[in-house]
Formats: structure tokens, C-alpha cells, sequence
């Protein structure tokens, strides 16, 4: 065990919309920038948050009248993918140098790299997790042309499933030489709310689609006989990433310098109106 790598580990606890995206963009910079070595860093979010895709148009797909009943936060990624409420969940994200050793070039294969300390972690929680990877064509056609505005409505490459329904779910940008993932591990799900976030062409639609979501994604807390904590979750998935991705994870905390500088990204990015309804 020696020469075991060390990453950075970073428990922010729950924080903010902005302050969540700000940090693990300054986490991106840093590291791009040598200041910092790899980076694995668990969150949560205050108030619960509706989290939309960089592409996506606020306007046709998301009902801004729900997020407020709901008194949720909202904000925009700078990753891809859809639309994600985060409420009783574990965030977790993985900041790396897309020219690490054990980061393979291709997008997929890094993603299913990473995801391996999301597997061991569900393992560690006693659920049989295993990823899924299309079979057929069509399949691969089908997950380039998502349907849905809600994220976790279909498995994509390498995600995470237990009995054939999605566990967990990621994005990834690149940029500036580093891969940044960020996800969610979702504990308890309400659907009810998570449905009324969207846009629908019909009534009708809505209930079909809530109706098929039940097949498609579950809750950890779904699948277990005693209901797991974000405490508990953390120690798992960080035991998870070690052993999924062979690193040895050492607790930091950010200096004031630090914080300093993701308050700047949160007032210049964040924070703002055009960067959070500008698609």
C-alpha cells in the first residue's frame, strides 16, 4: 500500500446552489493549474435544488412556478445532462487531470473509470450495482436522443444500476486539461416534486412519464430494509473511492484565500441571472 496515491477529500457539507458549482470550478482551476493534486470532495445542498444542464432552455423545459412553490434553489451546471433534484442525496464530485495514468482518453471510458468508486460504494452498502452499456444499436441510438428533461429517466453509458434501474447520475465537463464529475447518490426520492419541475406537453404525458420513472430509477433507501443516512453514505462512498479507484483519501479544508476566490466565481458566474436563465 505504499505507493498508493493520495487525492485531496473535501467534505463540504450542505451548501448553497452557487457555492456548490462555484467550488468544484475552482477546483477545476486549481488543479489545471497544479495548485492542488486530484480531488474527490462530497456535498449536500441547502435549500434542496433543481440543478439543470449547461444546453438546456429554462424557459421550454423547466416551470419556474414549481421551484418556487417547492422553495427550491435553482442554478445551471457547467456540465451536460438534465435537469436533477437534489434533496435527500450525497453530491459527490472527482476533479482529475484528463493526462492522469489511469484516465483513459475517451469521455466513456474515463467516466467508467471513475464510476468504479461509485460501485464499490453501493457494494459496500449491500446493493448489487452493476453498470449498464447498451447492447444494440438501437439502444446506443436511443441514449443519444433522450427524450426526457429528468435525468435520471434512462440509464445512459456506464451508469450505475441495481435490478435494471438507475442508482445514480453523472455528468462530466473538460476543460483546461481536467475532467471534472460531479453526481448525485440519491437516497429518498419524491417523485411528485421532482415531476412537477418540468414543462409537459399534456397531463397525460406527465403521468406517463412518472408512471414509466418508477422502471427506470430507484432510491438507495428504496432498495434497503434500514434507511441509510448522509452520514452513513459519506463513509461508504469515500471508502468506495478509495478502493475503486486504489487512492488514499486525506481530509482538507479550504483556506480563507481559497474561499475567497469561490466567492469571486459565485459573483461573477453563479450568482447571476445571465448565467442561470441565459440559454
Amino acid at each position: 500500500m505504499e505507493n498508493t496515491e493520495v487525492w485531496r477529500f473535501i467534505d463540504s457539507g450542505k451548501r448553497s446552489p452557487e457555492y456548490n458549482m462555484a467550488l468544484d470550478e475552482a477546483l477545476l482551476n486549481w488543479h489545471s493549474e497544479g495548485k492542488i493534486p486530484p480531488t474527490i470532495r462530497f456535498y449536500g445542498w441547502n435549500p434542496a435544488t433543481l440543478s439543470i444542464g449547461y444546453f438546456q432552455k429554462v424557459e421550454k423545459e423547466i416551470n419556474m412556478d414549481a421551484v418556487s412553490k417547492h422553495q427550491l434553489g435553482f442554478i445551471r451546471r457547467p456540465t451536460g445532462g438534465r435537469g436533477v433534484l437534489h434533496d435527500q442525496e450525497l453530491t459527490y464530485s472527482v476533479i482529475v487531470s484528463e493526462d492522469h495514468p489511469r484516465m483513459p482518453v475517451s469521455v466513456t471510458e474515463a467516466y467508467r473509470v471513475i464510476s468504479e468508486g461509485l460501485l464499490e460504494g453501493f457494494k459496500a452498502a449491500g446493493l448489487e450495482a452493476y453498470f449498464s452499456i447498451p447492447s444494440s444499436e438501437s439502444d446506443k441510438e436511443a441514449l443519444k436522443n433522450p427524450r426526457s428533461a429528468v435525468c435520471f429517466d434512462a440509464p445512459s453509458w456506464y451508469e450505475l444500476v441495481v435490478e435494471g434501474r438507475k442508482v445514480a447520475g453523472s455528468a462530466q465537463t473538460r476543460q483546461k486539461g481536467v475532467i471534472l464529475q460531479h453526481g448525485s447518490i440519491i437516497l429518498d426520492i419524491d417523485e411528485d416534486k421532482l415531476f412537477d419541475l418540468f414543462n409537459y406537453s399534456s397531463e397525460r404525458l406527465r403521468e406517463r412519464m412518472q408512471r414509466n420513472f418508477k422502471h427506470k430509477a430507484v432510491a438507495i433507501n428504496a432498495l434497503r430494509e434500514d434507511p441509510m443516512s448522509v452520514e452513513e453514505a459519506s463513509v461508504l462512498f469515500k471508502k468506495g473511492f478509495e478502493r475503486g479507484l486504489s487512492i488514499k483519501l486525506e481530509p482538507y479544508e479550504l483556506t480563507e484565500a481559497e474561499e475567497r476566490e469561490v466567492q469571486k466565481i459565485i459573483d461573477q458566474r453563479y450568482a447571476t441571472d445571465e448565467w442561470n436563465f441565459r440559454r
